[in-house]
């Protein structure tokens, strides 16, 4: 029986999701296994390679997003999975704003992110 649990994501690109777990200091690793309950593994796209014996995957979907892929009870003996997810979400969409803020026609707009913690 598995204990991999999957959700889905509106996270579409890859190259940015890997820049945002690098920016939180994440290790990363392609095409790799994500680590689960008892020695368990999965294979995923992109895989953030937390401390302890279990990981966070992505995998891309057929509609073009990213499901994420763990196993949730073990991610959260050694982290708040919630405040976790929730920073790596963050991260993405800041990055993908300022990415899509430097596309042609935006390139003179005054944008100002505002962050609340």
């Amino acid at each position: 029986m598995s204990h991999f649990s999957t959700l889905r994501t509106k996270i579409s690109d890859s190259a940015l999701l890997v820049n945002s777990l690098k920016d939180l200091g994440i290790e990363v690793k392609t095409e790799a296994d994500v680590r689960g309950y008892n020695g368990q593994r999965i294979r995923a796209d992109i895989v953030a390679v937390l401390d302890g014996e279990y990981d966070l995957g992505w995998s891309r979907n057929t509609n073009g997003t990213f499901d994420l892929i763990a196993d949730l009870w073990g991610v959260a003996k050694k982290h708040n999975q919630t405040e976790l997810i929730n920073s790596i979400n963050q991260k993405y969409a800041i990055n993908k704003t300022l990415a899509e803020a430097k596309q042609p026609g935006l390139q003179n707009a005054n944008v100002r992110l505002l962050v609340h913690n």
